[in-house]
């Protein structure tokens, strides 16, 4: 069949590889200059399978409240008068249900062990450089209290296939020699040795030069508008031009991997789906003194941000700001996670010549991704990774293009959410 998948971040891009791998005809198209610009272009650079909690937990309410007001809370949520907003915002609330959390958690712990694997043999397949660490994650809890709870997780976890130890401050500092340094206290960690790290942009970007050795045709900056639907199928899409000029895309399948504006293009084929874009910060450090500076990939528990070593740069990301499609930086928020990444590796930077970044997280309730069919016979959806799109993405490119030829994924994986007329 010829398909076209609408999106060429690193979930697109992976959909693009793995329907191409089928034999199937690919293309495309993207609004962007180039693949990765948007959503992949600087996030946490984690491959966090050991972190699929949701940020929809028992805990969420009451943090949300108590951080109410503050610029540089890890989750910002700025009230609007938005109808799509007020229902997301209701079925978040639904998913702090600790039944709702805890099945949600394996749903995404399932995927992500599916979708490690997947990346390790495509990076081994196709000898992919992407600044990889295989060295794990170390997640840091200044709070005892916090650690125990932590250590619960770890045992459940582990039984489910996914490897994490409880390490004492000692053993924290041992793993992390550059933690020596720190301003803050730790308490202790947790360490997932199988999960990774990596630049989701350069690999997003080598993945797609193979994809066009394969044969896979890259339309860039062409803007998606619209469907053209008829019965049971989608006849089209309608896109525009670098220079303006309206035209018509056809193929035998369409796959929507857009990201936030995916509910956006769906809404014009009649189908809703709960996802709502929720901005993420991050900030790019070249790195000074080597020695002082992580090796391993590192969570900040407290503040919920992660900090990934990149080549010679390291990349603090992380805080979660819901305020609709708002793209501008906010100058507290990015210096709060500038200040807290040197707080933790002061001798890794001057911290002086900082990228601050930020982009649209397309995020469910859940954080459970929309992976599969839609109503119509030859529309597909892949989105709504959250925090998970960069550890998701390979796996969520396999398992859909298994679904469009009609196949079992291979993954314990319940594709829920399917999208639903509005």
């Amino acid at each position: 069949m010829k398909i076209a998948v609408l999106g060429a971040g690193v979930v697109g891009v992976t959909s693009a590889w793995y329907l191409s791998d089928r034999g199937h005809e690919v293309v495309v198209l993207d609004r962007a200059a180039e693949p990765a610009l948007e959503t992949t272009f600087a996030n946490g650079g984690q491959i966090s399978v050991s972190q699929t909690e949701p940020w929809a937990n028992p805990r969420a309410p009451a943090q949300l409240l108590r951080w109410l007001g503050r610029e540089d809370a890890p989750l910002l949520f700025r009230p609007r008068a938005d109808p799509a907003l007020l229902t997301w915002g209701l079925r978040f609330l639904l998913e702090c249900l600790p039944g709702r959390t805890r099945r949600n958690s394996l749903d995404a712990l399932a995927l992500g062990l599916y979708s490690r694997e997947a990346l390790r043999a495509l990076r081994a397949e196709l000898s992919l450089d992407y600044d990889q660490q295989t060295r794990g994650i170390l997640q840091l809890y200044e709070d005892s209290a916090a650690l125990a709870g932590a250590s619960l997780r770890a045992r459940e976890l582990t039984a489910h296939g996914c490897r994490v130890n409880v390490l004492g401050r000692d053993q924290c500092l041992a793993l992390e020699p550059a933690l020596a340094g720190s301003e803050l206290k730790i308490a202790g960690g947790t360490y997932a040795p199988d999960d990774e790290s990596g630049d989701a942009r350069k690999f997003t970007a080598a993945l797609a030069a193979c994809c066009r050795r394969r044969g896979v045709e890259f339309r860039l900056e062409t803007t998606i508008t619209t469907f053209r639907r008829d019965g049971d199928d989608v006849l089209s899409v309608r896109v525009k031009d670098a220079s303006g000029a309206m035209g018509e895309v056809f193929a035998d399948a369409y796959v929507v991997s857009l990201g936030s504006y995916s509910t956006e293009l769906l809404r014009t084929a009649g189908i809703a789906i709960p996802v709502y874009p929720v901005k993420g910060y991050s900030v790019t450090i070249p790195i000074d003194d080597p020695g002082g500076a992580p090796t391993t990939s590192i969570t900040d528990e407290a503040y919920k941000m992660v900090i990934s070593r990149l080549g010679e740069r390291l990349r603090a990301a992380g805080t979660a700001e819901i305020a609709g499609y708002d793209r501008s930086l906010n100058p507290v928020r990015c210096a709060a996670i500038r200040d807290r990444a040197r707080m933790w590796f002061p001798r890794a930077s001057d911290y002086t010549r900082v990228e601050y970044w930020t982009g649209l997280r397309p995020a469910t309730p859940g954080n459970v991704p929309i992976i599969g069919h839609t109503r119509f016979e030859n529309l597909f959806v892949n989105t709504g990774h959250g925090t998970l799109g960069w550890t998701l993405a390979c796996g969520s490119g396999k398992a859909l293009a298994a679904i469009v030829d009609g196949d079992d994924p291979g993954v314990a994986f319940p594709f829920r959410g399917r999208p639903q007329p509005i």
